[in-house]
């Protein structure tokens, strides 16, 4: 079997958001922070709430392209039926993408459009892009032998809107304006989001209806609360808020060459969250914090930043252990 029954439940019993990037949220959150210090700490929270919530509505609205890009090859198979003298292949064309299985799965799915429709994710303005996109995977090579094959069925339809997830939209400037201007959080998710739709291609393939993935672990039915990642983000956030003047003074006691506001701001932040979960979380191991903010500060960083973060949150917090 192409889905094992191991992978349907492993989709099914996860957050959206997974640690590593609960840590950037927080990290980002206090960033802003740390160049804006007039900032109240219920508004730091709103803003880092805003960005966890925008991971999902960035993976639905990717998600709800599988409609309307199927709609466009409608339109086209349609317009070149409709020609004055139209070619035995425009009278015959292959219906088999026009007729996949999963664009009328989350169509007719009454939570799935009900929750597309209240946040106002619409590609209906995209027509250029859907066009565009269109036109490109129709030439693709998976495409075509999607189209050849003789097998109709909802695990191969998926396996094609997994391959137009991972091989389409990373990278493609015209998708990113896009999202840029619908918001300022959704290209730093992209790839995750992208994620997301492919393991949801492997849910509906095996059968199980569309389900709104659950932001934190705590939001799944029957947790009790102990792996609250809810409680974990907003636990990190308010220490490192309140903490941040001290944290920054330690960490420009440590640097003499460098004082508070020579620091870069995002070394500091980073810095800061990792004494934060030192603090907050005195179970985690010191080394797994550690590496986390190195790791982040790759992403987000200049080159010589994860060198200094480890370095710096190796003399700070190691006391812990």
């Amino acid at each position: 079997m192409w889905i094992t029954c191991y992978l349907c439940t492993s989709i099914l019993f996860e957050s959206m958001l997974n640690r590593r990037i609960l840590r950037t949220k927080v990290f980002k959150a206090v960033y802003s922070y740390a160049e804006n210090p007039g900032m109240t700490l219920k508004e730091v929270e709103a803003l880092m709430e805003t960005s966890c919530e925008a991971a999902r509505d960035l993976y639905l609205f990717l998600l709800s392209v599988i409609g309307p890009l199927t709609a466009e090859a409608r339109s086209r198979i349609e317009a070149a039926r409709a020609k004055f003298n139209p070619t035995e292949e425009e009278l015959n064309p292959n219906m088999k993408f026009v007729e996949n299985g999963i664009a009328p799965l989350l169509e007719q799915d009454p939570d799935f459009s009900k929750i597309t429709a209240k946040k106002k994710l619409s590609w209906e303005q995209y027509d250029v892009f859907l066009r565009h996109l269109y036109e490109r995977v129709r030439e693709r090579k998976y495409f075509k032998e999607y189209l050849s094959r003789g097998e109709r069925s909802l695990e191969d339809d998926a396996r094609l809107w997994m391959r137009i997830f991972e091989r389409e939209f990373e990278g493609d400037a015209e998708l990113s304006d896009i999202l840029e201007d619908i918001s300022i959080y959704w290209n730093d998710d992209f790839g995750y989001a992208v994620g997301w739709c492919r393991r949801t291609m492997l849910s509906l393939a095996s059968g199980e209806r569309w389900n709104l993935p659950p932001l934190y672990l705590s939001d799944l039915p029957g947790n009790d609360g102990r792996d609250s990642d809810k409680l974990f983000v907003f636990r990190l956030l308010r220490t490192a808020y309140n903490n941040f003047s001290a944290s920054a003074d330690r960490i420009a006691g440590l640097t003499p060459k460098w004082n508070r506001d020579r620091i870069c701001t995002t070394d500091l932040a980073l810095i800061v969250c990792g004494m934060a979960e030192a603090e907050a979380f005195p179970e985690t191991s010191i080394k797994i914090i550690i590496n986390e903010y190195v790791e982040i500060a790759k992403a987000y960083s200049t080159p010589e930043s994860s060198g200094f973060v480890n370095g710096l949150l190796d003399k700070l917090i190691n006391k812990h252990e």
